[in-house]
């Protein structure tokens, strides 16, 4: 029997298992080079687990596990408080602030750590996550959110009604080639509308 999966909010003393969980998954997902060294994966956890750590009070760790208790699928949205370094900052060299052509500061979230267990069977895993991710910008209706986005998974996003805005080249990141991209309301509105249903019963509040 299909066991169900569930989802709750990462506290902190999880980061470590988040940071191992995604840094394997993706490389698992996409690095075809078996001879990467453990070295190398183990500092690309520190790292993660420490980038996290400074960023957790603005955030919110959407984590789907199973039922017994296990990992399948993860995403981190952060409400940006203008002063903290983004990823798309050090990876890209991207300023939010300049991209969002506002007079005033207009709410800015990341979206990111993003990755879901290999062959998992829950079709709509992805797009649980995604609501979680967005719904502050949709509710909204106003702001931009910022990513780095697996180039396969910016192709699904395009077929499932999500429309992004790519902002630069891509690099190679997690083993994959991820390029930077923004998202508003317009261009999530109709993917939201459309799927918020699926966790509408869920006990989720997102950060605002």
């Amino acid at each position: 029997m299909k066991s169900q999966n569930y989802f709750e909010k990462l506290e902190m003393d999880q980061l470590s298992e988040l940071a191992n969980f995604v840094v394997n998954e993706n490389m698992c997902h996409h690095n075809d080079n078996e001879t990467d060294e453990t070295e190398h994966i183990q500092d690309m956890i520190t790292k993660m687990y420490y980038e996290d750590l400074n960023l957790f009070f603005n955030s919110e760790f959407f984590v789907s596990k199973d039922s017994s208790g296990a990992i399948e699928g993860v995403i981190r949205v952060v409400k940006w408080d203008y002063h903290q370094e983004l990823p798309i900052q050090k990876l890209f060299q991207i300023d939010p602030l300049q991209l969002s052509n506002r007079k005033r500061r207009t709410p800015i979230w990341h979206i990111g750590r993003f990755a879901t267990r290999k062959n998992i069977g829950d079709q709509f895993l992805f797009k649980k996550l995604m609501v979680c991710a967005i719904a502050p910008l949709c509710r909204k209706k106003r702001g931009l959110a910022f990513a780095e986005c697996d180039s396969k998974l910016l192709k699904a996003m395009k077929l499932l009604g999500i429309k992004a805005k790519v902002l630069g080249k891509s690099i190679n990141y997690l083993g994959s080639e991820t390029i930077p991209i923004s998202l508003d309301y317009e261009g999530l509105k109709e993917f939201y509308h459309q799927n918020k249903k699926l966790i509408h019963r869920r006990k989720l509040t997102p950060v605002t």
